[in-house]
């Protein structure tokens, strides 16, 4: 079993930058695949970025160039990096794990309570 939470969110001006963490429970962290996905009000769950067991990242189309997702498995931790941040980012962000490969979509088996991120023009 394996329990995540997050924390970073918060309101933030359109082109600022936040940080998003997300602690994870377990001695099993560093053999998880972790991913980050974002869901807007009346919208579904969408992917944002992950990163695999050895360090290798995915991003979508929507986030690329702008944000960072990293871990650190010292400390249980992945960590979403979030710069030039839109309106249209503005969306609870979720932090997930799965043990397998990395997908885009929400099939992942662990799942935090999420944060919200609100980015104001």
């Amino acid at each position: 079993q394996v329990q995540l939470v997050e924390s970073g969110g918060g309101l933030v001006q359109a082109g600022g930058s936040l940080s998003l963490s997300c602690a994870a429970s377990g001695r099993t962290f560093s053999t998880y695949v972790m991913a980050w996905f974002r869901q807007a009000p009346g919208k579904e769950r969408e992917f944002v970025a992950a990163i695999t067991r050895s360090g290798g990242t995915y991003y979508a189309d929507s986030v690329k160039g702008r944000f960072t997702i990293s871990r650190d498995n010292a400390k249980n931790t992945v960590y979403a990096q979030m710069k030039s941040l839109k309106p249209e980012d503005t969306a609870v962000y979720y932090c997930a794990a799965r043990a397998n490969g990395v997908v885009v979509t929400t099939a992942y088996t662990y799942w935090g309570q999420g944060t919200q991120v609100t980015v104001s023009s």
